[in-house]
This record gives structure tokens, sequence and C-alpha cells, in this order.
């Protein structure tokens, strides 16, 4: 199983400046991939700001969101902001897709909450044109140069439309934060969905888990902080499964890896940058 970390974009007032020399320091140290989280409404950097000073400052680890709030964002920009980091990436993005439950992750008029499923299904599409070069905007010109290719899609959620779009046109799923008895069902339920449909081989499984080593209460308050909206009980959970020592580390790594998952990303509570170092030592 592949080890990757999360980049800190959605710590509460995270410096942004540390974004670039985290990515920097995780690449040396061997990690397979940066992630980052993606939301509106929160005191953060965006995922695609973050994606494109990942990729600026880093040339081989690969880059992950895991997730990103897709329906949010008008499909014809958002896929040419992917495309475009994905190319001057050197084509090493994957982008994970969810489709949020906040009302306030929403801002834009006409891109709301209530039908973000059924948007989402036909925002693929657009996606696929526009990086296959197709005309835009009624004229002859595409969007992207050529050479731009289709970026592989995960997906993530818990719902029996994430499974079917995981199996219809992603590469694989992307589990919660949470332990193996939480997050393994769901990956059972990508997994037959890929085979319901006749997909080839195994999907691709991501899970993520937070972590902190340096300041373990500050990054388990950053948690409870950041799903608060879930409410005082689930985000006190979520707080409480922050891995905050090489054991817990180490224990939740082996769990996902006899479920067969292929990648898992710790993610980072504080924006600390020596935290890179402090997990690397533990976990690579």
């Amino acid at each position: 199983m592949k080890i990757g970390i999360g980049l800190p974009n959605q710590v509460r007032d995270v410096r942004p400046e540390t974004i670039p020399q985290w990515a920097a320091k995780a690449e040396e140290a061997g990690f397979s991939s940066l992630g980052t989280i993606g939301r509106f409404a929160y005191p953060g950097v965006s995922d695609t700001v973050t994606l494109a000073a990942a990729a600026g400052a880093t040339s081989t680890i690969g880059l992950l969101s895991h997730v990103m709030v897709a329906p949010m964002w008008p499909a014809e920009l958002l896929a040419k902001e992917l495309a475009g980091i994905d190319g001057v990436s050197g084509h090493r993005l994957t982008i994970g897709i969810g489709v949020g439950r906040r009302p306030d992750d929403f801002p834009v008029e006409g891109y709301g909450v209530s039908d973000r499923g059924a948007r989402l299904d036909r925002d693929l599409t657009t996606y696929r044109q526009i990086w296959t070069g197709e005309p835009v905007g009624g004229g002859p010109n595409p969007a992207v140069p050529t050479g731009t290719r289709e970026i592989p899609l995960l997906f993530g959620g818990f719902s029996s439309a994430t499974f079917a779009r995981t199996a219809r046109t992603g590469v694989g799923y992307i589990g919660s934060s949470g332990p193996v008895s939480v997050v393994g069902p769901s990956i059972e339920a990508a997994r037959t969905a890929w085979k319901d449909a006749g997909r080839a081989g195994d999907p691709r499984i991501v899970v993520i888990g937070y972590f902190a080593l340096g300041a373990v209460e500050q990054g388990r308050a950053n948690v409870k902080d950041y799903y608060n909206f879930q409410g005082e009980e689930a985000a006190g959970r979520l707080a409480a499964g922050v891995s905050g020592s090489p054991e817990a580390l180490r224990d939740a790594i082996h769990g996902f890896a006899d479920l067969g998952t292929d990648e898992f990303i710790l993610v980072g509570t504080t924006d600390d940058v020596d935290e890179v170092s402090r997990v690397a030592e533990i976990v690579l």
C-alpha cells in the first residue's frame, strides 16, 4: 500500500506560504501523493490553488483531491482549471470528486445544493468534452491545448449514486476518514458496483486518515472545528480518531492494508511543516 500525505490547505487560518514548503518536503521524503481537501465556506486555501502550488513546488509526486466539491463550479471552468494543473504538473493529477452537502459551500447562484447530484452527472460529460478538445462557446476553438488528457477520476461518498459513478466513469473510490469498521463497507460497496458494471480488474481504492504528532491536541481541535457542521458528537468522534502516536498510525495503516487499500493519505491537522518529517520517520 502506498502512503501519501495531505496538504494542510483546510486547517483554519492556514499560512498559505507553508503549502509549497510542505509539498516540496513531502516529495523529498518519498510520499506517493499530495492530497487536498475541498471546501468553500471555511478560512483555508482553495484546492485548485493548492494543487497548482504543489505542482509548481514538485516534479514527481502525485497530486490528488480528496475530495473536491465539484458541483459548486461551472463545469467548463473547472474542467479548464484542472486541465491546466494537470498539464503544468506533467500529468500527475488525479481528481477525487464529491457532491458535498453544506449549502454555504455553494455560493454561486444557479449552482446550489438542491440538484448537485444530477448536475454532477451532466458535468462529467462536459469535463470529457473539454479535455478531448471539443470546440467551446459556439466558436471553433477548444478550451485546452493539444496534448491535454482525460484526467483520472475517483469518487467519494456513501450513496448508491456515488458507487454507480465510480463504476461508470471513475478509476476508483475514495473512502472517508474513519476506522476500518466504518469505511470498509463503503469500499466493498464500490467494489461490488464495479464488478456488477462489468469493469475489468479492480477499482483503485484510496482512504484518508488524520494525524497530529507535534501538537496533538491542537490537531484534534482543528479537526473538530472543521467538522462542527456535523454536530458536536460527530465532530468529537472524528477529532478523537486523529492518530497522535506512532502506534496509532501503524495500526491504521495495517488495518487498511489488510483491506486491500491501494493508497492511504495521511492528512495533516496543523500547518507545521515539520509534521512531514515526523510522520515520514514513522511510516516510510
